[in-house]
């Protein structure tokens, strides 16, 4: 079992502490928190081992869980990093490009893994029909929340549409090309709205909005590729695929047959494919373990964090 502690014991960082409890590939250590009075409240409360300084929780781990505020991203992980020890960083993997970059050198420098908590890769509506996302050519993506004050520190593009820009970046092999992007801050002091068109070299178009200030909760992609349309709702956990194959010389009355300008004629298919349920944050960690161990490459590398950040800092920067 892998020795694992926690920086930050907020809301997130109280599900971390409980999940790596539950796990049987870590033995969680304790946590370090700078509030030392709520951190020994944490403690207390839950039976965790608080530790009262952060070079005290790394020197006792194997792994290093930083669930942090995003300010604190770099120096915890630096620190762990140069001490030998793996990182699980929560997403956006730093605050800035320079200091992702860096990490990211200094992973492979210290050869250490890391892996960046784009939880939305493990949502089982993802990953039941992610091997069937091939070569979309547009994409469509909204992430509505109703406000939350936790989260408005950064901008919504950081805060919500970078699970979108991941998702997108893992199923489109190729290059960016372009991107225009607008956004507006009606409550905060950074962009509540935003919504990107990202172009890519292949030719592929993926559409992406997100709001913090909406009167409903809504995460959901649809997919378009050559004869098939796949629909991911995050949410509810929830996927569709609608493929088209050419229509058979016979078929029966309920088939539904479309037929072209030129005369060919697609049935369509409909699949709802099994959803495994599963908590996605305790599977993301759980992979992180058995990358370790198995010497591989994590699902969310320190290199995939750097590239939604990047896309993401382009989308801020041309608003």
């Amino acid at each position: 079992m892998l020795k694992a502690g926690v920086l930050g014991a907020g809301h997130l960082g109280k599900i971390h502490l409980k999940l790596l409890q539950q796990s049987s590939k870590y033995e969680l250590v304790g946590f370090y928190d700078p509030i030392e009075d709520y951190g020994k409240q944490v403690a207390e409360e839950f039976g965790y081992t608080y530790f009262d300084s952060i070079e005290k929780l790394i020197d006792a781990s194997d792994v290093v869980d930083i669930v942090t505020p995003t300010l604190n991203h770099f120096d915890c992980a630096q620190r762990s990093i140069e001490k030998g020890k793996h990182i699980f960083i929560e997403k956006p993997i730093t605050k800035t490009l320079k200091e992702a970059e860096t990490l990211r050198d200094l992973v492979a420098k210290n050869k250490v893994r890391g892996q960046v908590g784009h939880v939305e890769r493990f949502n089982p509506a993802f990953t039941a029909v992610k091997d069937m996302i091939e070569d979309p050519m547009f994409i469509e993506s909204h992430r509505l929340a109703e406000f939350n004050p936790r989260g408005t520190d950064v901008p919504v593009v950081l805060d919500l549409m970078i699970h979108d820009i991941d998702i997108i970046l893992s199923v489109v092999n190729s290059e960016v090309k372009e991107i225009h992007a607008s956004g507006v801050s009606v409550i905060s002091e950074t962009p509540d709205i935003a919504n990107a068109r990202i172009e890519f070299m292949n030719g592929c178009v993926a559409n992406l909005t997100a709001s913090r200030i909406s009167m409903k909760n809504m995460r959901k992609s649809r997919f378009f590729q050559k004869d098939a349309y796949i629909s991911v709702d995050f949410l509810e956990k929830k996927s569709e695929v609608v493929k088209m194959k050419d229509a058979p010389e016979d078929t029966d009355d309920f088939a539904m047959i479309l037929q072209n300008a030129e005369g060919k004629k697609k049935q369509i298919y409909f699949e709802n494919p099994k959803i495994h349920q599963n908590n996605a944050i305790l599977d993301e960690l759980e992979s992180f373990a058995e990358a370790i161990d198995q010497n591989k490459t994590p699902i969310v590398s320190l290199s995939q964090g750097t590239k939604a950040l990047e896309v993401a800092q382009k989308i801020i920067d041309s608003f």
